[in-house]
């Protein structure tokens, strides 16, 4: 008989919420390992590196940065932020050898790209915090971040609270446009398989839920359940396309999503509920 041991899970990808890395580590009696690097980087950037000094887990997190990375968190202005306030993850250069030294064939967009939205720090694209410890959390793309009547609200922040709700498998946040606040989230949730209550209940109690973790500032007034969501072949889900497509905008089928079938679901789930503009 042959028996195999998991020592450690390592995570990559979409963000786990923390009720589904809890559940994991009961059933694999392993520690999950929610670490957080980019395609560009070839390695983590934040981690609980096993193999040098593993640190307590803070559920949620992606952990430190690793040895190489001076990490750093500033706000529009290029100004570094204080612990605990969320801005955009940013890399002080040189970046770590390893990392990739240019694009293919198109040496001046890389520079546009990555290397020109803060002088001398590699722009990531994700938005997050450090707090007073140095734990990393990454709450979700910069593009991601919503403006709610002046206010900078992180979707991934959101989308956490909602997955506390006993009923939901796996939810999704995107801002859409509104001539008042500028934009408004909107909820998209997934439910548990064999859940047999009535849509409406549920989706109340999630607003509540994250008017009373998130406050009135996040304006959150609507969630929809739906079938499930669009995603990459990578588990990606496609927030910025979904936004697109309640907006009325035009929009691609990402050649990267897991079944393009799942837009035309969207779709007709947010006209049903009047969102759907144009």
């Amino acid at each position: 008989m042959i028996y195999l041991s998991l020592i450690l899970c390592f995570l990559a990808g979409e963000r786990a919420d923390p009720d589904t890395i809890k559940w994991f580590e009961k059933l694999s009696n392993a520690p999950v390992i929610d670490h957080w690097w980019q395609t560009e980087t070839s390695w983590a950037i934040s981690s609980n590196c096993a193999g040098i000094e593993k640190f307590p887990i803070k559920y949620g997190s992606a952990f430190k940065p690793v040895p190489g990375y001076d990490l750093k968190v500033l706000n529009s202005e290029g100004k570094e932020n204080k612990p605990g306030q969320m801005g955009d993850i940013v890399v002080k250069l040189p970046l770590p050898p390893g990392t990739f030294p240019t694009l293919w064939n198109a040496d001046q967009r890389y520079k546009e790209v990555y290397m020109s939205t803060y002088e001398g720090y590699y722009q990531t694209y994700d938005a997050g915090h450090v707090d007073e410890d140095g734990y990393v959390w990454i709450m979700s793309r910069t593009d991601d971040i919503i403006n709610v009547a002046g206010h900078r609200l992180s979707t991934g922040a959101i989308e956490e609270v909602l997955a506390e709700h006993k009923n939901v498998a796996e939810c999704a946040v995107i801002g859409i446009a509104d001539k008042l606040k500028g934009q408004l989230p909107i909820g998209l949730i997934a439910l548990k398989a064999g859940v047999d209550r009535d849509n409406k209940e549920i989706t109340k109690e999630c607003v509540a839920l994250v008017r009373e973790k998130v406050g009135p500032v996040a304006a959150f007034k609507l969630a929809i359940v739906v079938k499930r969501l669009p995603k990459t072949r990578s588990g990606k889900v496609l927030r910025g396309t979904v936004r697109k497509i309640a907006d009325g905008e035009t929009y691609k089928v990402p050649p990267t999503i897991d079944d393009p079938a799942i837009l035309d679901e969207i779709k007709k789930d947010l006209k049903d509920n009047n969102i759907l503009k144009g």
